[in-house]
């Protein structure tokens, strides 16, 4: 076990310095993140806007779901994703397990439902201001939805910040799908965890910086986000 204080300035050095390992990791772990908040985003997105401005028999169960599924155990998503991708699964056939891509669909089965859930709650509100409108000129679901996406597209962008948020910081369930594999799967969240069990602080303690300053940074996104929107509401 490294002295704490050495291991800060020895991290501080591998940030500073682009230490190859740290950014191979920190790029990794950002194309999984980005690409699954992308793929969720074209789920989410629709899906959440089509149950806030549609009645049917049965959407307060649909909602109710929704929302629990907001809570889905990361480990538990990782443990049906990898019995999907196994090779005695439905999909073993594609052979992903293991890969890049098995994280990105693990991390977007656990964001997509925050995004539909959260957008829905967006959109209704913008539906309440439309939907006369809407009515009196016959507009139709398709064009609805897309309208209502467009006009409230600075709030749902903080929408798909948080989801990254969520991604990014993920770790069970792309340690299950992904092995934490060095060079191929290892990502900063199961880096953080390998390294730290390995007793090697100085490149755990570097990695944590760089999710602590994205998670800062994405924050940062949300809040001017969030008053842009208020602005263009109030204008």
């Amino acid at each position: 076990m490294q002295d704490f204080g050495q291991a800060i300035v020895l991290a501080l050095h591998l940030v500073l310095a682009g230490n190859a390992d740290l950014m191979e990791i920190v790029g990794l772990s950002l194309k999984v993140s980005l690409t699954a908040v992308f793929a969720s985003c074209l789920i989410g997105l629709p899906l959440g806007a089509v149950l806030a401005i549609s009645s049917f028999r049965g959407r307060g169960i649909v909602l109710v779901l929704l929302n629990a599924l907001m809570g889905l155990p990361p480990v538990v998503v990782g443990l049906i994703v990898y019995l999907f991708l196994s090779n005695a699964g439905p999909l073993g056939w594609l052979r992903l397990l293991y890969s890049p891509a098995a994280m990105i669909i693990a991390q977007a089965v656990l964001i997509t439902p925050i995004i539909a859930a959260l957008s829905r709650q967006v959109i209704e509100e913008l539906h309440d201001e439309y939907a006369e409108q809407f009515r009196s000129l016959c507009v139709s679901l398709p064009s609805a939805v897309a309208a209502l996406i467009w006009d409230g597209r600075y709030s749902l962008v903080t929408v798909a910040l948080a989801g990254f948020g969520r991604a990014v910081a993920e770790v069970g369930a792309v340690m299950i799908v992904g092995g934490n594999i060095d060079h191929l799967t290892r990502v900063m969240t199961t880096a953080i965890a390998l390294e730290t069990s390995k007793g090697d602080l100085a490149l755990a303690l570097g990695l944590g910086m760089v999710l602590m300053v994205m998670a800062l940074v994405i924050n940062a996104a949300v809040m001017a986000l969030r008053l842009t929107a208020a602005r263009f509401a109030y204008a």
